[in-house]
């Protein structure tokens, strides 16, 4: 932050009737001893010294604890602004979307992400799931998308185009999924899938909800675009290549 006027332009000195800056009290006293002291006394110059003192601008009492106090407060109404309207931190409580994210992990959330454009397939994404509490799961499908389970290879298929899922983002040695599933998205609605399908509760352990599994695209808290701890796994989260070719 810049300096304050008062750091940067410093204390004037007193100045003399003649628009001349008064001498310090010693050196009114050393001139006076070399005029001879003609009916100068030390009571005198005590007088002009106390003078001087008086003459110079008192310093501001707690100014410096003060601009402490706002630059602490300015910084909290920032941290408050973009925790609320920007970016968001969690971490991950549980295996489901190993090997992607692992327990204990923390990831950054953008939640301006779905204000300034549509929810995508492949995005990992932070919502309120089906008990309430904040969910972290893989976008399968969006809004209008006919997901199923699973073709004569035993893939999910979205709008009939398998998804490549093994060796890019599945669990490896788990199976796209264990449970069958056809499901038709209704619009502003979202199927979603951990990445280690053997060990997560997502769309398809809720298929007599009144919804078929699908999450509202207003329960989504935002999308996770970073993996920033530990250290040795910061990372960015970017959307796979399988949903492409997907129409």
């Amino acid at each position: 932050m810049g300096e304050s006027d008062e750091s940067r332009l410093g204390t004037a000195r007193p100045v003399g009737s003649a628009g001349v800056p008064e001498e310090p009290a010693e050196q009114v006293a050393v001139s006076e001893a070399a005029a001879g002291g003609a009916g100068v006394s030390e009571t005198a110059v005590d007088e002009r010294a106390t003078a001087g003192k008086k003459a110079r601008p008192a310093k501001r009492k707690g100014s410096g604890l003060l601009e402490t106090l706002l630059y602490v407060l300015g910084g909290v109404v920032v941290a408050l602004l973009v925790h609320t309207f920007l970016l968001q931190s969690f971490y991950i409580p549980s295996e489901s979307m190993q090997n992607t994210l692992l327990v204990d992990d923390y990831v950054v959330v953008n939640k301006l992400a779905y204000k300034l454009g549509p929810v995508e397939r492949g995005d990992i994404v932070v919502f309120k799931g089906w008990n309430g509490e904040d969910t972290i799961k893989r976008v399968i499908g969006v809004g209008g998308d006919h997901v199923k389970c699973c073709d004569a290879k035993r893939r999910i298929t979205v709008n009939g185009t398998p998804l490549d899922e093994e060796g890019k983002y599945l669990y490896p040695g788990a199976k796209p999924s264990d449970r069958e599933f056809d499901v038709k998205v209704p619009m502003g609605r979202l199927w979603l899938m951990g990445d280690h399908r053997n060990n997560s509760a997502d769309s398809r352990f809720y298929p007599d909800d009144g919804h078929y599994g699908t999450i509202s695209e207003d329960d989504v808290t935002g999308r996770a675009f970073v993996r920033y701890w530990p250290l040795n796994r910061i990372s960015l989260l970017s959307r796979p290549d399988t949903f492409s070719a997907v129409r």
